[in-house]
Parts: C-alpha cells; structure tokens; sequence
C-alpha cells in the first residue's frame, strides 16, 4: 500500500507530530513527520507512563521544585525531539526541521497571572532563556493581548516563534504585524522564519453549539473555511517580501471531534501547502486509510456557504468565546502537570 501521509507530503505539506514522546518522534519522523510540537498535557501523559521516573528521581536529588522539574523535562524532550529533526532543519536551511517549546501557560491564569505588563516581559525573558543556544526550537506564544504585546521584541531579538491558540483573522493580523516589524528591526532575513498556528476543530465545535441554525452545507466548515481565508491572506502578504525562509500557517487542531466525521476530515482539507501538526492517533488513522492525499488547501467552500458562514457567525463572539475556553485549557493542564510531579515526588520518595 502506498503511504497516506507519504502522499500528503508529496503534495506540499509539512507534517508535524503533536507530541515529542521519543518513540512516536522515532515512528513518526520514519514516517514523513518533519518537525513536533510540545505542551503540557504531552508533558504529563509521558510522566504517567513511569518510562521518566529516572529523569525525575536525578532532578529531585538536585532539590529542585515542582515547577524547575516541570521545565527540566520539558527542556529535556524537547531537545530530545530536536536532535531527530535538525537533519531536516540543515537540509532546509531552516525552513523545516523544529520542535516548539510553550512557554509559562501560567502566565494567562485569570487569578494567578501577573498584570499585563509583567506578562509580556515574562514572555519575553521566558522567550530569551529556553531559545538560548537552539538553532530548531520555536517558541511557542499564545495569541493573548499579552502574548502578542511581546511578539515584536522577540522576533527583533531573533527568536523563532510559534504563535499558537489562534482562531480569527484578527488575531492572525495583529500577531503577523507585531513579527514583522520586529523581524525588519532583527534584520537578519536569512533566519527569520514565523508560524502562526490556527485551531480549527474548536471553531466547529462552537459553532455547533452557539450557531446551531447553519445549514447542513456550512455546519461543520465552519473552522476549515476560516483557516483556509487566513492562509490566503498569509499568502498574499508575504509575497511581496522575497525572503529566504516560509512565513507559514500551521493547521493545529486537526483531531475530528464527531465521531460520524472520518478521521482526516482536516488533514485532507489544507492538504498542499505549509504545515499540519496532527495527533499521533490522527496520523495513524490516516496511514491506515490507504488514502491519496492532492492539494485541497486553496479550494474554498462554495459562494453560498461561505455568504452564510458570513451572515450568521459571530466572529468576535467566536473569538472571545473561544479565547476564554482556551485559556482555560492553556493554564489547567499546567496545573495539572505541577500536581502531577509533586504526586510523583511523594511516590518515588516513598520507594526508596
């Protein structure tokens, strides 16, 4: 059988993994996978299996807290990841080839963030620290007011950025501009490269929800029709620059969440262009499908349903609506992960 994801790279995608568990790295980068993305959930699942229970037990003979041991092992498999993609990262001279790092989701905790000026300082000392000496790492910035008031000091520090939790075109603009001008006062254009990833399964499970008189035709296209204005916008703005590096769209929450829906609803739909980081399960699915995978990523629902995609959502309703749920799943599950370590402290001491 030919191989799906060989197909949907062939037809100009980059395929990057949702996870940097150093086997499905090894099993997807063998696969076509070409770069990787890390959070926090990612981070826990891999504590859970007890594979890094060694890791652990040398970071807490270092006395470290829960929180420096967090950061650690997320430092640590995310170089990790790295390491198996820079080859793609040289052989592209950049264009392709990282591994995100997200920094402090604690930052946008409603009752526990700092005020918005110490937010985006801390992005952009956090943004400093973890990209220092990292030639294939990006770091990955929420597209919160905070987020992206620190997004022009750290591109015109020369970081390479991932700006992530991103759902309207508004959003996406003022993230684009904020880079932009900090990269032309970088100046270095030969390693300026950006990705601005779009969440698009959670714009169809909110309008299924919030917007439930959309038509059979437009319920359901909702987050596809949105990602694929977005990437023609991307398109067209940096045409014009001639730089060395793709400024590119990454097509994030591509999971399918109905399950009528088949599992490469949105891997097929952006097939052809810039990058589409997948859960490991959704990847499977898809190399089991046996499908052909052609460049769908520039053809747009019919006039009709985009006309009433346009009447009837929302867009800042949307945005705030979604903005609010993400932040909330962004800052949990770092909380989440704290707990976890200190759960696991107590457990490894009481082994010995």
């Amino acid at each position: 059988m030919n191989s799906p994801l060989r197909s949907l790279i062939a037809c100009g995608t980059k395929l990057w993994l949702d996870s940097i568990d150093p086997e499905l790295v090894a099993k997807n980068r063998a696969m076509g996978a070409s770069g990787a993305t890390s959070n926090p959930i990612i981070i826990s699942n891999l504590i859970e299996t007890g594979r890094f229970d060694s890791d652990i037990e040398q970071f807490l003979e270092q006395k470290l807290s829960d929180e420096q041991i967090a950061w650690k092992l997320a430092d640590k498999l995310v170089s990790e990841a790295q390491a198996v993609f820079r080859p793609v990262w040289e052989q592209t001279c950049g264009n392709d080839g990282y591994v995100s790092f997200e920094l402090d989701p604690l930052l946008e905790d409603p009752e526990l963030g700092p005020p918005h000026q110490e937010r985006v300082a801390r992005y952009i000392e956090l943004g400093k620290h973890w990209s220092q000496g990292h030639v294939n790492r990006m770091m990955k910035v929420p597209a919160t007011p905070a987020g992206i008031d620190a997004l022009e000091e750290l591109a015109a520090n020369g970081i390479t950025l991932n700006v992530t939790l991103m759902f309207t075109p508004r959003q996406y603009q003022a993230a684009r501009d904020a880079i932009w001008r900090g990269a032309q006062r970088y100046g270095k254009f030969n390693k300026f490269k950006s990705v601005y990833s779009i969440f698009v399964s959670r714009v169809d499970v909110y309008t299924e929800k919030h917007v439930p008189t959309l038509s059979a035709a437009a319920q359901g296209m909702v987050g596809i029709a949105g990602a694929k204005r977005i990437w023609a916008e991307n398109q067209q703005f940096w045409a014009d620059k001639k730089l060395p590096l793709d400024q590119e769209l990454v097509f994030a929450s591509t999971g399918t969440k109905k399950p009528e829906d088949p599992p490469w609803k949105y891997v097929a739909a952006f097939a052809g262009s810039d990058i589409e980081t997948n859960p490991p399960a959704t990847n499977d699915a898809v190399e089991a499908s046996g499908m052909t995978f052609h460049r769908d990523v520039d053809k747009l629902p019919p006039q009709a349903v985009l006309e009433e995609i346009d009447q009837k959502v929302n867009v800042e309703h949307l945005e705030a609506t979604l903005m609010e749920e993400g932040v909330h799943k962004f800052t949990e599950p770092q909380k989440a992960l704290l707990a976890l370590i200190a759960s696991k402290r107590k457990e490894l001491a009481g082994a010995k």
